[in-house]
């Protein structure tokens, strides 16, 4: 069992750290083009592919996806509850207590974890989390909805053209599939090295809310996941996925709608940063558990 925790996290660990190591010694590295390269181009190439190739019953996938819906939407109560007990902004902490980083780390970790079926479990959960992330979350901390601003996301129209190759059983033809395959490729290590990026870049404003948010976010997540696992008798992949990505820590994407709203970005970017470290430090546990 060691032996497979370690093949599962030191390479998630290693291209984190080489990122960090990179920015550390202070060379180059555009971080917003490598952002849009991979939200663009690498992360919906990355669902089509895997979508398209796993073997996997579709009735799971829609499970997996009903499951994140309930997920979210009970952290999100939770969330709400405890910032307005706790006499903290909603928009300012809301989403990072809601939206786990379940592209960076989730990815990777459920494919190294569960092979392709946790990868086309965990896709599932990521593409949920985008829908949410990009309406009820901008809602949330603007106070509007924008229905356009989902409209502006490659991965819907790649998880909608993946899955009507899926149900019509039409082929991908090969120069098509071969290409998307090739591109999507490089997603995973980009993502990993630009969390190591964002970690070294990212600093921590408010320590007592930061970790409060930090914590808060993973245990509310763990039990959430482990209760809806129970609830909907999630066994294997399935349940691992669901508590694996449900676990994780503040989305790195929190930090830039924060920034982008002005909703104490400085508070959000220490949570990301110490629910990041936390979660490596909790990582094996975590994976035994869900293995």
């Amino acid at each position: 069992m060691f032996e497979t925790l370690i093949a599962i996290i030191a390479p998630v660990l290693i291209c984190a750290a080489i990122g960090y190591g990179w920015a550390k010694m202070g060379r180059p590295y555009n971080t917003e083009m490598v952002t849009h390269l991979v939200s663009t181009i690498g992360v919906p190439c990355l669902v089509f592919t895997t979508l398209v190739n796993v073997n996997i019953d579709m009735n799971a996938l829609a499970k997996m996806a009903g499951a994140s819906v309930a997920a979210l939407v009970v952290m999100g109560s939770v969330g709400f509850v405890f910032l307005r007990t706790w006499g903290q902004s909603v928009p300012a902490f809301l989403p990072s207590l809601v939206f786990p980083n379940t592209g960076n780390m989730g990815l990777p970790l459920a494919l190294l974890a569960f092979g392709d079926e946790g990868m086309a479990l965990a896709v599932a959960y990521f593409t949920v989390c985008i829908i949410f992330q990009f309406t009820a979350g901008v809602a949330v901390s603007t106070g509007s909805t924008s229905a356009t601003a989902l409209l502006r996301v490659p991965t819907i129209y790649a998880m909608i053209l993946a899955l009507a190759f899926k149900i019509s059983g039409t082929v991908v033809p090969d120069w098509a599939g071969n290409t998307v395959e090739i591109l999507s490729g490089f997603t995973i290590p980009l993502m990993l090295i630009t969390l190591g990026i964002s970690l070294q870049q990212l600093k921590i404003g408010d320590m007592g809310k930061s970790l409060t948010i930090a914590l808060m976010r993973m245990g509310m997540g763990f039990a959430v996941a482990l209760i809806l696992a129970e609830v909907l008798d999630f066994e294997g992949a399935m349940k691992g996925v669901l508590i694996l990505q449900s676990t994780l820590p503040v989305a790195v994407f929190n930090y830039l709608f924060a920034a982008r709203y002005d909703t104490e970005p400085e508070a959000v970017a220490g949570s990301v940063v110490l629910s990041t470290v936390i979660s490596f430090a909790t990582l094996p546990a975590l994976m035994w558990f869900v293995l």
